[in-house]
């Protein structure tokens, strides 16, 4: 039986760090998150935040990029492989699991704001959206949709905009936007169906 390396444990330890960095995003917010209580909840040395990250923001900026790029994949995966209505449809319905107030939605919420004033995070975060966008336009683009761009802008727009309102209206449902959204993705040939 070989034991773990130093790599294996310097591996597990900055895992264990932007976890913790994920969970209390959504907590304290991107500003109430301290050297010290990230490294209490990881139950590392303060000092390893350091060593293992050039600086808090920069572990901050992994644990939101670490947790926004999966759910972004994820849901563009579901545009290759269904009509791009149906896509946005079933991206709706998996979005109803979110409240708007669980560790998820606070993590978006607080790196869009914290977004706003690092220029680095900006740029990460824009990356992200801007294939998620690239995405949906192609969708919408294979389905000779007129207008394809501006309609993946504006379901982002939406499904953004529903996360914030459901943190203060946690009975909404996207069940309610669906018939729009649905008209605004489909095509003559999708409307022929």
């Amino acid at each position: 039986m070989t034991g773990r390396t130093n790599v294996d444990r310097g591996r597990e330890v900055r895992a264990r760090l932007v976890a913790a960095a994920q969970e209390l995003i959504g907590e304290l917010g991107w500003n109430g998150v301290s050297t010290r209580i990230l490294a209490e909840r990881a139950e590392v040395r303060p000092g390893l935040v350091h060593y293992h990250f050039e600086s808090l923001q920069a572990l901050l900026r992994q644990a939101a990029i670490e947790a926004m790029g999966p759910l972004l994949t994820d849901a563009a995966q579901l545009l290759g492989a269904a009509d791009p209505a149906d896509a946005v449809e079933a991206m709706l319905a998996d979005i109803d699991r979110y409240t708007g107030t669980d560790p998820a939605s606070l993590l978006f919420i607080e790196a869009y704001i914290a977004a706003t004033r690092d220029p680095v995070l900006r740029e990460q975060m824009y990356d992200l959206v801007a294939a998620f966008r690239a995405a949906i336009t192609a969708a919408l683009v294979s389905k000779d949709h007129p207008d394809a761009e501006t309609t993946a802008v504006l379901i982002m727009a939406v499904i953004d905009g529903f996360i914030l309102h459901k943190g203060l209206d946690p009975q909404l449902s996207a069940a309610r936007l669906v018939p729009l959204l649905r008209r605004l993705t489909e095509t003559e040939n999708g409307a022929d169906r």
